[in-house]
């Protein structure tokens, strides 16, 4: 079936982008090669038509930093227009005792306005509850949503990290063009039902962290240590004794892709994009090559045999460890 966004007119790129300070922590001790608005003209010009960027992660700047020059909306700095683009803003808040999130309606409106602000645009064209608030029902925060829809504000509304059930709660209020869940080769819970729901509702389902937080890139090695502000330094995955035995399939995924001439990465990408419903996954990164290198994905060709055998190499199960550390956990679906 058509899906959802493609039925209120949103279009994406096919591998899109969670700019560099939009929840991409792990990435931190990172060097930058590129200027921030020289990126997100690369992107563009390289056929990238879906960014992220979202308050609960950097809150407020990278709204901001997007916003400069048009870049984000209309045209980049060269004045050479291009597709509108996908932005995200999420009901969530740092708290000094954690993760507080938000699920009020009348905190949906006010962020929703704020980001309209902070944007310098009329209307977010997709607009994610990027955490559910336990105790607000789904139905009225997508409630508050719908009705920005209704007001013009918003073109079409996603979800993060909930369960079939939920989906199908939400959905009977107002259609779900998007959902954003973690999902890739290291992180494939949600084939059990999640995938299908949304295959099932014509939902796009929006996969973050495609490439297992660098995981699955073969940049890591073995014994491999994070700076104090990496997000992998207290995720149970990267830990010493996780980390030996995770690394395991990437080196067989390393050498298929050696053999079809692509990177591990790209080649995890691939993978992604051969899953049987509608699939944008939105690599965060901060390099220019990196987004070459992303995009160019889309042009690996790969099998339904090569799909099957890379299934069954990163069995669910295979990858040791929880994905998130308790205070992360706690606000998963």
């Amino acid at each position: 079936r058509v899906s959802n966004a493609r039925e209120v007119g949103l279009v994406s790129s096919r591998i899109g982008r969670t700019p560099s300070g939009s929840g991409t922590s792990w990435i931190a001790s990172t060097v930058p090669d590129m200027t921030d608005n020289s990126g997100e003209t690369l992107a563009t010009d390289s056929g990238e038509t879906s960014a992220d960027v979202a308050a609960g992660n950097d809150p407020f700047e990278v709204e901001e930093r997007h916003a400069v020059g048009s870049t984000f909306h209309l045209v980049d700095l060269s004045g050479s227009s291009f597709h509108e683009v996908r932005l995200r803003e999420a009901k969530i808040n740092d708290a000094e005792d954690g993760i507080a999130i938000d699920g009020r309606p009348e905190y949906v409106r006010t962020a929703c306005e704020a980001s309209l602000r902070r944007l310098r645009t009329d209307v977010i064209d997709l607009y994610y509850c990027h955490r559910l608030d336990p105790d607000v029902p789904i139905e009225e925060t997508v409630g508050a949503m719908a009705e920005l829809v209704t007001a013009g504000k918003v073109r079409a509304i996603g979800l993060s990290e909930v369960g079939p059930d939920q989906i199908r709660r939400a959905h009977a209020i107002h259609p779900i063009s998007a959902l954003q869940s973690e999902y890739s080769l290291w992180e494939r819970r949600v084939e059990d039902g999640i995938t299908s729901t949304c295959r099932e509702l014509g939902i796009t389902l929006v996969p973050y962290s495609p490439l297992g937080r660098s995981a699955l890139t073969g940049s890591l090695k073995s014994g491999t240590t994070f700076a104090p502000n990496d997000f992998r330094a207290t995720n149970p995955r990267f830990s010493a004794g996780n980390l030996a035995v995770n690394l395991e399939p990437v080196q067989r995924l390393q050498s298929l892709a050696a053999d079809k001439g692509c990177s591990p990465g790209q080649l995890a990408l691939a993978w992604l994009l051969a899953q049987p419903l509608d699939v944008v996954p939105i690599p965060g990164t901060k390099r220019i090559s990196f987004v070459r290198q992303n995009i160019a994905a889309t042009d690996v060709a790969i099998s339904a045999d090569e799909v099957a055998l890379l299934a069954e190499i990163f069995a669910p199960g295979r990858i040791a460890g929880e994905r998130y550390a308790p205070v992360h956990a706690r606000t998963i679906r």
